[in-house]
């Protein structure tokens, strides 16, 4: 039946079509509905605001971004910036901006790849952005709109300064498009935004574009999580599960009767009984869990598995057991695309990257995707993935974050994992992250999600992290020696001061000092009223208090230290008589309510201390930020890089000139090496070297090598001296209560230098003990600091750096699927 609209309800959408005429006509465009939360995102675009969207991956977020695109391409000069987290990312998106609007209004800028740098949509990495911001670049000219995808990376530990950096120095006409996973704090990062950016609207949408499905894979029985006939959103444990754990002895989650307490991790898992024998219900083979998924037509499905070894393993065990999920077309196509994407590798080099290997499952339907795996055979995985042809993607975590790679189904092997250090649970955020990625939007109704069976799971804790959505989105911002002589050239230090207190880290930490505060001016008021209660009209009873409780504190170190000296045992005794003396000429003690005061001054004590405390907090975290940048500020004026000019006034020196060009993370080793001339007589291989183990941070064990292993020639003296350097500034900056870093990790150099010298992939594979992806990464990554250096550096390094730039960007290095 039709509704009717009232003639108020009439004259309310015409209202709202006039007041927003670009967004109808954007709509008209679409082959389908806007939701509720996109229409509320882009009538703010229009009406002149900023906003934060906070959405569930694959809610359709980016549709936002598409209408300040829009807008922007209505304007005849307006330009739009659109920033993501990875180069994968950054990819993706130029590739289907130049789909939609053309090859010659898309550029790209990685660092890796310069496309177009002056057209009107240009997709780049955060870091390529905040550079631009530091150089005054030209490029900002007619800057209208920034889109910053995947927001919430800003509390990346290792990179998410450098989004606050962006948004605290954009030109303050330049309108924000914030794009966040669901954050359980998005108006706080609202407010935030409100007062660096100005108008800033917060939307919020907790709701999954496909409702998702969780399951338990328990041996080759499939049982919903979630008890169905109960009340929808009541998240009751599936009974059945309850009792298969029962089974092993003891209630699910070590509640049962007479458990006590018992409990279990964040992750579902137990600790193990020694007395009770464990349920184990076993695992699928991999190879019948894809066949059994296949059956159920839940494919594609995407598994996560915390492990690259795990992953190539599942591959490999999956096509032992027969797997075959293509069809003639089906296989015919995927060879077409895979030659067509790979032929600029070299024959010689197929072998070393496994291609046959990985072309026979690909053939079959089934891949791995990690960081391992060379970026060429990654981005093949995601369009096979993304054209169906490919049903089954063994992958590491990594791809939760932001590439397009919807499942119908989504597989997790463990609910933990190896962060480094240690064997974790992954976290409630990490959960939804990863299931995030089930249910593809237009396609599926439903969205399903399967949890592997292992000893010792406990259904009523996966069923609290499959329930929960805490994800808090916490600042990891901190000034760097870079960003101080970059922010005090164009402001002064007075004024960076204020700009570094405007970050998010302080306004949480102001936020933060709000509610101990709060706290402080509580207890201020109970120590007023205890102080009261303790008042003697005899004297001061406070003084009095105070002796009593020294007093009760040297007895009890007598007691404790029996075996002490003489002499200590003697000074403690005529303390112990002193004490006594005062106590008992002091008027209080002869006050007939001694007793009743002395328990009010013991509270007030307890009180005042914890008072204290919390005071303590509060001076620490007022003004973080500038303190430390104060400590930084202080270790620059003392290598002088920053300068006092006649009138007191502190700006650049000409070697602050050098440091404000040297983004690495070890930039003021980097500037110091540059002006004290270590690395002038190196040649290109060992300026490559040099380079690489600057930015190199092995795992585990990977920076460790012997020192026989290192390139001959000039390497091993420049190599010392940087050593050396390192050492002086660790010991400086630790001085000045910084954290330091990490010595130079020279467990990829040799292998490095070898590559410059042109050695072929196979050795420098052999030699670096390392996957195809990680040895491009992090030669990516070395190409990025000799690019630095062929700027900053004097005399013959910035020639040399950029011949060893050209040395290393050959063969699989020198792939790239955009340019």
């Amino acid at each position: 039946m039709t509704h009717t609209q009232s003639p108020a309800e009439r004259y309310s959408a015409a209202r709202t079509r006039a007041s927003q005429p670009k967004l109808l006509a954007f709509d008209r465009g679409l082959k389908f509905d806007l939701d509720p939360f996109q229409r509320e995102a882009c009538a703010c675009l229009e009406a002149g605001n900023s906003v934060l969207v906070a959405a569930p991956t694959g809610a359709g977020k980016t549709i936002v971004a598409e209408f300040a695109i829009y807008l922007a391409m209505q304007q005849p000069r307006a330009k739009v910036f659109y920033t993501a987290p990875m180069k994968a990312l950054s990819n993706q998106k130029f590739q289907e901006f130049v789909a939609e609007y053309g090859a010659d209004q898309v550029g790209l800028l990685t660092g890796d790849s310069n496309v177009n740098p002056g057209a009107r949509i240009v997709v780049m990495t955060t870091e390529v952005l905040r550079n631009m911001l530091y150089a005054d670049s030209d490029l900002l000219t007619d800057l209208a709109f920034v889109v910053m995808d995947e927001v919430h990376y800003l509390a990346d530990r290792f990179r998410g300064a450098v989004w606050e950096e962006v948004i605290i120095h954009l030109p303050q006409p330049v309108r924000m498009v914030s794009l966040s996973a669901t954050v359980s704090n998005a108006e706080e990062f609202g407010d935030w935004l409100q007062a660096v950016r100005g108008e800033t609207d917060v939307i919020v949408s907790e709701e999954r574009p496909v409702p998702l499905e969780q399951h338990v894979l328990v041996k080759n029985n499939m049982l919903d999580l979630f008890d169905s006939t109960g009340l929808i959103g009541a998240h009751r444990v599936n009974p059945e599960l309850v009792r298969m754990a029962h089974a092993g002895g003891r209630s699910a989650g070590g509640r049962g009767r007479g458990s006590g307490r018992q409990g279990g991790s964040s992750a579902g898992f137990r600790g193990h009984d020694k007395q009770r024998p464990q349920f184990d219900a076993g695992r699928m083979d991999r190879g019948d869990i894809v066949r059994m998924l296949d059956g159920k037509h839940l494919l594609p499905a995407i598994f996560f598995i915390f492990s690259r070894v795990g992953c190539d393993q599942a591959v490999r065990q999956v096509l032992r057991s027969g797997v075959r999920l293509t069809q003639d077309h089906e296989r015919e196509e995927i060879r077409q695309i895979v030659d067509d994407r790979c032929r600029t590798l070299l024959d010689e080099d197929l072998g070393v990257l496994g291609y046959f290997e990985w072309l026979d499952g690909l053939e079959r339907g089934v891949a791995a995707h990690h960081a391992g795996l060379l970026p060429a055979f990654k981005e093949v995985v995601e369009e096979l993935f993304q054209k169906k042809l490919v049903k089954a993607v063994f992958a590491t975590e990594t791809l939760a974050l932001g590439i397009n790679m919807p499942a119908r189904t989504v597989v997790l092997d463990k609910l933990e994992k190896f962060n480094g250090e240690a064997r974790v649970p992954i976290t409630p955020g990490e959960y939804t992250q990863l299931t995030g990625r089930a249910g593809r939007r237009g396609i599926d109704t439903l969205g399903h999600s399967v949890i592997q069976w292992a000893q010792g799971l406990d259904p009523q804790a996966v069923a609290s992290l499959a329930s929960r959505r805490t994800y808090p989105l916490n600042s990891s911002f901190k000034p760097t020696y870079n960003m101080a002589v970059n922010l005090i050239d164009q402001f002064g230090v007075t004024r960076t001061r204020g700009v570094l207190e405007s970050s998010f880290a302080q306004f949480q930490a102001d936020r933060a000092v709000v509610d101990l505060a709060r706290t402080v001016r509580q207890q201020e008021e109970s120590l007023a009223g205890f102080k009261a209660s303790m008042t003697c009209n005899l004297g001061d009873f406070e003084a009095y208090s105070a002796i009593r409780r020294r007093l009760t504190e040297v007895e009890r170190e007598g007691t404790k230290a029996d075996n002490s000296l003489r002499g200590e045992r003697d000074k403690r005794q005529r303390e112990v008589t002193s004490l006594r003396k005062q106590m008992r000429a002091h008027g209080c003690h002869h006050c007939p309510d001694r007793e009743a005061h002395s328990r009010w001054a013991e509270r007030w004590f307890k009180l005042k201390r914890q008072t204290d405390a919390l005071n303590q907090q509060i001076s620490q975290r007022t003004g973080a930020i500038a303190r430390v940048f104060d400590r930084v500020t202080d270790v620059l004026l003392g290598y002088g890089y920053l300068e006092s000019n006649a009138s007191g006034a502190i700006g650049l020196s000409e070697s602050g000139r050098i440091l404000r060009r040297i983004y690495a993370e070890r930039d003021l080793l980097v500037a110091e090496a540059l002006r004290r001339g270590l690395w002038n007589e190196l040649d290109a291989a060992s300026l490559a070297a040099m380079a690489c183990a600057l930015v190199f941070e092995p795992r585990r064990e990977e920076g460790l090598i012997d020192a026989r292993y290192l390139p001959k020639g000039p390497f091993r003296p420049a190599l010392d001296e940087t050593q050396e350097l390192w050492s002086r500034i660790d010991d400086l900056e630790r001085d000045h209560k910084l954290p330091g870093s990490n010595p130079l990790a020279v467990g990829l150099s040799l292998a490095m230098w070898k590559w410059a010298r042109g050695a072929s992939l196979a050795d420098v594979l052999y030699e670096a003990e390392m996957a195809a992806g990680d040895f491009v990464r992090w030669t990516k990554q070395t190409i990025d600091l000799l690019d630095q250096l062929s700027i900053a550096g004097d005399g013959q390094v910035g020639p040399t750096a950029r011949s060893a730039m050209d040395a290393i960007r050959r063969g699989i290095v020198a792939y790239s699927s955009v340019a």
